[in-house]
């Protein structure tokens, strides 16, 4: 399965939009971080590697509204740091559901059940847990014994409260085909979440661990194992199948790092959520003065084991969209 079809008619619209425009570069989806404090410290995440004065800001409610609609992006991934630690989270996934944005709020979910009384559900809102692995991987990966239990708990909650719940799985080195299978299978399964989002580890230089990161050869064995026998099919994955296809090594992509800019405390990262080589102050200016055509695979060295999906899956949703034979496919879950 793919996509939900209601984020893929709304893709299309926008996507048409931008043609008619002959826009060449915009945003499918905007990564915001109005924070870079967390409440843990996962190995693969360097976010709270930011100076101590920086790490107790807060983006202001206006900022974070502004930067969005600037930018025009259908969709927001709210993510940080720990969003539910910005006293304001609610107050910004209020105002810009209230511009028919379809806002994902990304947590590790420990803090949800103190906080998920501040939230209504939403057609356009989800819940994004991140969920690293069954217990013993998960936990390992968040550097928090319970980890595991708390996120699964608090995925429970929000679901009984009527709130749409997705995860977010990032694999690395010490996965198997079979504990990506285990987690997948558990999560669609057993959990019943709504759907899934999947992702090679890239080692970005500010992570901690710099040890456990994928090389595309290995992306590929891995996922080409993981998803044999029709097993992707049944797992309700928010991927369109190119991006699949892409992981499992049947096609290759290029990267579309304008595709899923990030906006921080710091500004318009440049050039994409992963690298940081500098910021820019307006999504304008981020556009217009950063020199796409020198990142990617082949193009940045930085780039040579990278399959994320913010940089490959913008390309697989504008192939599937812009062919009839990829939407049918996508349509139909294949």
């Amino acid at each position: 399965m793919g996509m939900p079809f209601r984020q893929s008619v709304r893709l299309g619209r926008y996507l048409l939009k931008q043609k008619l425009l002959r826009r060449d570069k915009f945003p499918l989806l905007v990564e915001l971080e109005p924070l870079f404090a967390c409440n843990l410290k996962c190995a693969g995440c360097g976010k709270i590697e930011q100076p101590a004065a920086l790490l107790k800001k807060r983006m202001p409610v206006e900022q974070a509204v502004a930067a969005i609609e600037e930018s025009g992006a259908p969709m927001v991934s709210i993510a940080g740091g720990e969003p539910l630690m910005h006293k304001q989270i609610d107050e910004i996934v209020r105002q810009l559901l209230d511009r028919n944005k379809i806002v994902f709020l990304c947590t590790n979910a420990l803090l949800m059940p103190k906080h998920l009384h501040k939230f209504k559900p939403h057609r356009n809102f989800a819940w994004m847990v991140h969920v690293d692995g069954l217990k013993e991987r998960h936990d390992l990966s968040v550097s928090h014994e319970g980890g595991f239990e708390g996120a699964i708990e608090a995925i429970k909650m929000a679901k009984a409260a009527g709130f749409r719940v997705m995860t977010n799985t990032t694999f690395f080195n010490t996965d198997t085909p079979q504990t990506v299978i285990g987690v997948l299978d558990y999560l669609n399964n057993v959990v019943e979440v709504d759907n899934m989002q999947i992702s090679p580890a890239y080692a970005y230089q500010k992570a901690p661990d710099q040890e456990h990161w994928l090389g595309v050869s290995e992306t590929r064995e891995l996922f080409a194992k993981a998803f044999a026998n029709g097993r992707r099919k049944k797992w309700r994955l928010n991927h369109s199948p190119v991006f699949l296809d892409f992981l499992e090594g049947k096609r290759d992509l290029e990267c579309t790092a304008w595709g899923i800019p990030s906006y921080s405390l710091l500004g318009w990262q440049r050039p994409c959520y992963l690298l940081d080589d500098s910021y820019a102050a307006t999504y304008k200016e981020l556009i217009e003065e950063t020199d796409w055509s020198a990142f990617g695979r082949g193009k940045d060295p930085r780039c040579a084991n990278c399959m994320a999906h913010c940089g490959y899956e913008p390309t697989a949703v504008i192939a599937t969209l812009g062919s009839l034979k990829e939407t049918m496919r996508a349509a139909v879950g294949r």
